[in-house]
């Protein structure tokens, strides 16, 4: 597989920002194979930008919005429209995307959709690539409920990607595919043949508060009960806000770590944002799965942590890239935004740590995610478990 990676600051002018994108690939030869994952701030007008691209190239084009971008050599970008493309006579690209969510449709879709890709393929996926779109204010569907059903369908497929982000208006995120747009759904990449994909998930959360419960009962993503009290009476009982349903805005920087036992010897761990109490029923509704019997704590997180944990995911994929001998020729990389905001002093912190690392001929690109999506490995098995992540900085290696 090879990649190159091109970068315009321009939205207002679309025939600027496609002639400067053309430009940076100009000559880069296409194999059999080629897909473009490309992400841009809210504001572009997606589907006039898709049918500029459309007059060169004929390959899929996926990706979705973001609030801030990774730009291989460019760094850190605030704003702007980003391409990777991806091409391979050896590797296989099959993509599409979803229609809108609702609570009621969103399983049967993302089983469809899997479906629908798999059929198309001629040989076996090694990897899913994936975005959403979600309402995350209103708890309709989260990406979190989402890689749920997928991980199910798949039996397991690695999947690597997230939720889409804006400008914190929560309304303006998109994800797309080629000339398709929508905003509760999901775009869906399965890439099979010559791939081997590795990934390295780095959690901000160093060090975890004294709070620590295990969940009596829960669903999906919300969980009713710690121990012996309603979510709602612990997280009181803890001197902890419990005045607003919009629990989003109060906990933001505030971390809670679920410790999973796969009941193998392995356990995971991933960070959570809370997003809603229902003052009501004394439930916690968050942006990923909460499945009972596992331990909820709360952990601690601040500039330095998010500073420290970038370098050590970098230090982390390259040392084991360069002792396994393993070939690859890109890096994807998701961010979380409660990162992008701990670092709002210094956003180009991340940019900065792996500028230093990475070798030039290896290209990056990436987003700050509301959601990342990334496979973590047992310490016992060495199985790798899909996994939905807030906090936390992400890379996959192609």
């Amino acid at each position: 597989m090879r990649t190159i990676v091109a970068y315009t600051a321009e939205i207002d002018d679309l025939d600027e920002a496609v002639e400067e994108l053309f430009e940076q690939v100009e000559g880069f030869p296409l194999a059999a194979n080629t897909l473009a994952m490309l992400y841009t701030e809210e504001d572009t007008d997606y589907p006039a930008l898709y049918a500029r691209l459309s007059k060169k190239w004929s390959f899929p084009v996926m990706g979705c919005t973001a609030m801030a971008m990774l730009a291989d050599e460019q760094g850190y970008c605030r704003g702007g429209i980003s391409v990777m493309l991806l091409t391979a006579d050896d590797c296989e690209f099959t993509v599409g995307i979803s229609g809108e969510f609702k609570q009621e449709n969103y399983r049967e879709q993302v089983r469809s959709l899997y479906e629908t890709l798999t059929a198309q393929q001629s040989s076996e996926a090694k990897l899913a690539i994936g975005y959403c779109g979600i309402e995350v204010t209103e708890q309709v569907v989260t990406g979190g409920n989402v890689l749920a059903v997928l991980d199910e369908v798949s039996g397991g497929l690695p999947v690597y990607g997230g939720t889409a982000s804006d400008n914190l208006t929560f309304t303006g995120f998109r994800v797309f595919y080629n000339d398709r747009v929508v905003r509760d759904g999901m775009v869906l990449a399965l890439l099979s043949g010559n791939v081997k994909p590795r990934f390295v998930r780095i959690n901000s959360v160093e060090h975890v508060a004294s709070f620590s419960y295990e969940i009596t009962k829960a669903e999906g993503s919300v969980i009713h009960r710690l121990g012996d009290k309603s979510f709602v009476e612990t997280l009181g009982a803890e001197g902890m806000r419990v005045d607003e349903e919009d629990a989003m805005s109060v906990y933001i920087l505030c971390p809670f770590v679920v410790t999973v036992d796969h009941g193998n010897g392995d356990t995971t761990e991933a960070a959570r944002i809370l997003a809603r109490l229902d003052l009501s029923t004394g439930a916690g509704a968050f942006l990923g799965e909460m499945p009972e019997g596992a331990t909820l704590s709360i952990g601690l997180i601040n500039r330095d942590d998010v500073t420290r944990t970038v370098d050590k995911a970098f230090a982390r994929m390259f040392s084991e890239l360069e002792k396994q001998g393993d070939e690859y020729s890109a890096l994807l990389c998701n961010s979380c935004s409660a990162r992008y905001l701990a670092l709002m002093n210094n956003p180009a912190v991340e940019a900065d740590s792996y500028l230093v690392r990475k070798p030039k001929d290896k290209p990056l690109i990436g987003i700050y995610a509301y959601g990342e999506v990334c496979p973590v490995r047992g310490e016992k098995t060495g199985r790798e478990y899909n996994m939905y992540h807030n906090f936390t900085f992400t890379i996959l290696a192609l």
